[in-house]
């Protein structure tokens, strides 16, 4: 994938940020989406908001969600 790492421009950050439910109430592996106006997909840690976000075109983001529904990211696929 060619994710990059990258500061979102525009100083106050309004976007809409989706934390993904298992995160869990308390934190933990905390990961949060945005959908972006020109289709990209911002990926962030939601502890360090203010750190870098991985922003996505939407292809490479649906390979990703193709990936992780047919499991070919689980510690067994890894293992082959």
């Amino acid at each position: 994938m060619g994710g990059s790492d990258n500061r979102l421009d525009g100083g106050d950050d309004t976007r809409r940020w989706i934390k993904s439910s298992f995160s869990g109430p308390t934190g933990g592996n905390c990961v949060e989406v945005s959908f972006l106006p020109d289709g990209q997909v911002a990926v962030r840690n939601s502890r360090d908001a203010d750190g870098p976000v991985l922003i996505f075109t939407g292809t490479e983001w649906d390979a990703f969600l193709r990936g992780a529904r047919g499991r070919e990211f689980d510690q067994e696929a890894a293992a082959c």
